[in-house]
């Protein structure tokens, strides 16, 4: 990440104009590609914390090459927590208050899936979101319940309906029998109740230690084999996800889960003024745009893992803006800055 990449990018932000979209979604892309391949060379290592760090290291470096003037909402904890990626923390290219550049709210996981990486297990990402000012919701540390399901079950469940009418809701919508039905739910304690009313309305369910994140996305995408994801995880991912599941026309509903007095003080100092409340993924990730990001850093159901070869790296990656209804799957080849490097395609 250098001054030539910058100027490149200020150039193309000054020939276009200002819109989130078009200028900066290929920006982002670069932003997550290069954090998996920091992760990717730390999988199975055992050090959850080094694959954390080498990727936010790698994804706020590459930040800094983009024409913009980003605020982290989402990030990897508060200022006196984390060295960078913090929230509020002021990201972009240092000339960027020189020009007309957008201003972007930005929600980070580098990588989401920690665990994954660290033991080389399937399903570790690293994905970022990213919105006009406002336009994610700024999610206090905590536990979010969570449903989400794709475009031809919107409307259909609901957060306080029982897990069998749930089901069978989305099994109609589908036209399938619950029994035909995959729901992905955290393997964790607080999910036995959920799985045994799962299991008793006859679904079938695939149990993921990490990476509710991914799973979400996976709910939302035909032919990937998982029809929702039910239970609680982390409100910031709940967030991101709602980004993911505006560009793919999903649907999504969370609440905040408030299990300690300090929380909800917190959430009011946030601005949440009903901790209660329901949202939908229209509410959590209210913007206008929409930038979504991810690569693979481990395979997974939608993306391969980074791949290493002499010359350089392979990253699988999607992309997705809402506006534009794209949603690319990129393959990426990096190669090494050497004169005798030659690309290959296994």
């Amino acid at each position: 990440m250098g001054t030539n990449t910058q100027m490149r990018s200020v150039a193309k932000a000054k020939s276009y104009g200002v819109n989130i979209e078009s200028d900066l979604a290929l920006e982002f892309l670069r932003v997550v590609e290069m954090a998996a391949i920091a992760s990717a060379k730390t999988m199975g290592q055992g050090d959850r914390r080094m694959s954390d760090q080498v990727a936010t290291e790698a994804m706020r470096e590459t930040m800094d090459t983009v024409p913009m003037k980003g605020t982290i909402v989402i990030g990897e904890g508060e200022r006196d927590e984390a060295p960078m990626l913090y929230i509020g923390e002021p990201v972009g290219a240092e000339f960027a208050d020189k020009m007309e550049v957008p201003a972007v709210d930005i929600a980070v996981d580098p990588p989401e899936g920690t665990n994954l990486c660290a033991t080389g297990s399937a399903g570790a990402i690293t994905v970022l979101a990213a919105s006009e000012k406002g336009g994610l919701l700024h999610a206090p540390d905590c536990y979010m319940d969570k449903i989400v399901v794709g475009p031809s079950c919107k409307g259909t469940v609901d957060l306080d309906a029982p897990v069998k009418d749930n089901l069978q809701n989305i099994a109609k919508a589908l036209g399938r029998q619950v029994t035909d039905l995959v729901v992905v739910v955290l393997d964790r304690p607080r999910h036995e109740k959920l799985i045994d009313e799962i299991r008793q309305a006859g679904a079938r369910i695939r149990l993921i230690t990490d990476g509710d994140l991914s799973a979400g996305i996976a709910a939302a995408v035909i032919g990937t084999g998982v029809h929702a994801v039910m239970g609680s995880g982390g409100a910031p991912e709940g967030v991101i996800t709602a980004a993911a599941i505006r560009c793919l026309n999903g649907y999504m509903q969370g609440r905040l889960i408030l299990h300690k007095p300090e929380l909800e003080e917190r959430v009011k100092k946030m601005g949440i003024k009903d901790p209660n409340k329901k949202y939908t993924a229209e509410e959590l990730a209210p913007g206008k745009q929409m930038i979504f990001a991810a690569t693979g850093v481990t395979d997974g159901a939608l993306m391969r893992g980074v791949r290493f070869f002499g010359e350089g790296a392979r990253t699988s990656s999607v992309i997705m803006t809402m506006n534009t209804g794209k949603i690319r799957f990129v393959d990426s080849i990096h190669l090494d800055k050497d004169a005798d490097v030659s690309i290959r395609f296994s």
